[in-house]
């Protein structure tokens, strides 16, 4: 009798044992997760047209978060950043413009750096008059200022809209790393 209470109390022991293991890892993995999310990357879905061809509408990407954390961001980068008039809604677009540039759209829809016409294969289709916007006028981009753009130039709110404009360097969330759904689009972003 007294080997089967040593028993029940050894198993009673090791349950205790397991249920706090267990919740040692779920809590290890949370922490983990917490710290990747805020720190490292996170996923994002595409929604809209914008960034088409590149990138379409329910595309799930993974942003990178840390890499600029070394590095400044680069033209033709994809980078995610806070919509200024909506809470958690974010927008996805190329860099154009780096800080201390101007940007100019002419009317033909060239886009011109610092008054040199910019070599791209980007922008799905010619950038439509109507569709200039502030760029119709040079634009000179501050110590901390990008210029964006969206790919799918005539259907994209992006630095040419005054509600969006001139993106600031502490306003950039990560840049667009991997695509992970759907699965027969799977790779990494294409940038340069």
């Amino acid at each position: 009798m007294a080997e089967n209470r040593k028993n029940e109390n050894n198993n009673k022991a090791d349950a205790v044992k397991e249920v706090l293991s267990f919740l040692l890892y779920i809590a290890i993995v949370l922490i983990l997760t917490y710290l990747v999310i805020h720190f490292v990357g996170q996923r994002t879905e595409v929604s809209g047209s914008s960034m088409e061809n590149t990138l379409s509408n329910g595309d799930n990407l993974i942003v990178d978060k840390i890499s600029y954390r070394f590095r400044e961001p680069e033209r033709f980068d994809i980078i995610v950043f806070p919509y200024k008039y909506e809470k958690k809604t974010y927008y996805i677009k190329r860099i154009i413009g780096l800080p201390g540039e101007t940007v100019q759209i002419d009317p033909e829809g060239k886009i011109y750096i610092n008054g040199e016409v910019l070599e791209e294969s980007y922008g799905r289709e010619v950038i439509a008059r109507n569709k200039l916007g502030l760029a119709e006028r040079e634009i000179t981009l501050g110590a901390d200022e990008y210029f964006v753009l969206g790919d799918n130039r005539n259907a994209s709110s992006d630095s040419r809209d005054p509600s969006v404009a001139n993106i600031k360097r502490e306003d950039i969330i990560g840049r667009a790393w991997l695509r992970i759904w759907p699965f027969h689009k799977i790779g990494f972003i294409r940038h340069q």
